[in-house]
């Protein structure tokens, strides 16, 4: 969950109960969990609208895709993709018939 363990987990409630006191704890609890609620279908909203203002091709699009490293190498993978195929098809043309040697 973050990358937070067990004991950061726990500094950070204690921290919390100090600055924001035990009364008003749950109904900052209740609030967090709804921001975080709308800021996840904020983001699914997005994407969605991204993927529908793209257009066809790109309905398995991931948000993920979209960082630049992964993005080019994707397209770089595909691209090499269909020369290793010829290449795979040459080499078995090519192969010689050890009966003939």
């Amino acid at each position: 969950m973050f990358g937070i363990g067990g004991g950061e987990l726990l500094t950070l409630l204690l921290v919390a109960v100090f600055l924001i006191g035990p009364d008003k704890l749950p109904q900052f609890t209740v609030d967090a969990a709804r921001f975080i609620k709308k800021v996840k279908a904020l983001a699914q909203s997005a994407t969605t609208e991204l993927r529908e203002n793209l257009g066809p091709g790109f309905e398995d699009l991931q948000v993920q895709d979209l960082h630049p490293k992964k993005f080019i190498s994707k397209h770089l993978n595909d691209a090499m993709e269909e020369p290793k195929e010829e290449l795979k098809d040459i080499a078995e043309i090519a192969k010689i018939d050890p009966d003939l040697l």
